[in-house]
C-alpha cells in the first residue's frame, strides 16, 4: 500500500473525529481501511512463510512448506 493512501486514511480519520464524513467520504474510509488490512495480512503471511525452527530432536521444520502457501509445493 502506497504512502498516500495511508495518508488519506489518516485524514478521512482525523475528519471524522473533527466533523464527521459524508456517505462517499465513510465508504471510501472503508475500501481504504479493508485494502490496507489485507496489505498487512498478505505482509505478515509471507514473513510467516519463511519461518523454520528447530526441533528439540534436532531437525529444521520450515513453517512456510507445512502449513503456508509457498510456491512450488
Amino acid at each position: 500500500m502506497d504512502e498516500k493512501k495511508i495518508a488519506r486514511i489518516n485524514e478521512l480519520y482525523r475528519k471524522s473525529k473533527a466533523e464527521g464524513l459524508s456517505d462517499d467520504e465513510r465508504k471510501e474510509q472503508q475500501i481504504l481501511r479493508k485494502e490496507y488490512i489485507d496489505s498487512v495480512k498478505r505482509n505478515l503471511s509471507a514473513q510467516l512463510d519463511h519461518i523454520s525452527i528447530q526441533e528439540a530432536d534436532g531437525t529444521i521444520t520450515d513453517l512456510g512448506k507445512k502449513y503456508g502457501k509457498k510456491r512450488g509445493n
